[in-house]
């Protein structure tokens, strides 16, 4: 992953984002704040105009920017934890070009963020359920000696059904927990976006 790679990932998320902020808004509606779609979509247009003003710089610039560009325009919890997790991954990057390895331990340090700041394990009904699974596939697929094209791939649909798996969960971080059995039934919005992320990595990577 060059500084290009990463400006097209990001601007891919960008796009699916928009595409699908109504669909998180609504999940959101159910047993959160309806307001993870439109709070996703202006974030994530504010590091587009961001990122068109970063005229150079390495992998680890353009996810770092990204991070800060979050926090500062998402609202609610979405802004620190995704913020917070690319600007995480931004810190681990130094070089010109990223190898999957070191794209790996940026995306686990993203993942290793989240945690901090949100206290949820895999099974808690929010974004770790579909980034765990996600990061964890990386790493055996990158262990098997597959390209990063095709390990981004199988980490984006572990992203995924980790994001179903959420449905038939009770959730136990966040808004949702104040529902209790209710959540039951409803997928979690946090765990639909960041499968987005995951799948717009593995569809920019494969056309790279």
């Amino acid at each position: 992953m060059d500084i290009a790679v990463a400006r097209a990932w990001i601007l891919a998320v960008a796009t699916a984002i928009d595409e699908h902020a109504d669909q998180l808004t609504q999940l959101d509606s159910a047993i959160g704040d309806a307001d993870h779609g439109v709070n996703m979509r202006r974030g994530f247009t504010a590091v587009v105009a961001a990122l068109d003003e970063l005229s150079a710089g390495t992998v680890g610039d353009v996810l770092a920017k990204t991070g800060v560009t979050l926090i500062s325009s998402v609202g609610g919890a979405s802004g620190p934890l995704y913020g917070n997790a690319f600007r995480a991954m931004g810190k681990a990057l130094f070089e010109p070009v990223a190898d999957g390895d070191q794209v790996l331990a940026a995306l686990t340090g993203g993942l290793v963020a989240v945690q901090q700041l949100g206290a949820a394990v895999p099974g808690d009904k929010t974004m770790v359920d579909a980034y765990a699974p996600a990061v964890a596939t990386l790493k055996k697929a990158l262990a098997e000696h597959r390209d990063f094209a095709a390990a981004a791939t199988a980490a984006a649909d572990a992203a995924e059904a980790g994001m179903h798996a959420t449905t038939p969960l009770i959730a136990r971080k966040g808004r949702a927990s104040y529902l209790g059995s209710r959540s039951v039934g409803h997928q979690d919005p946090g765990a639909t976006s960041t499968a987005l992320i995951f799948r717009a990595l593995a569809d920019t990577v494969m056309t790279a």
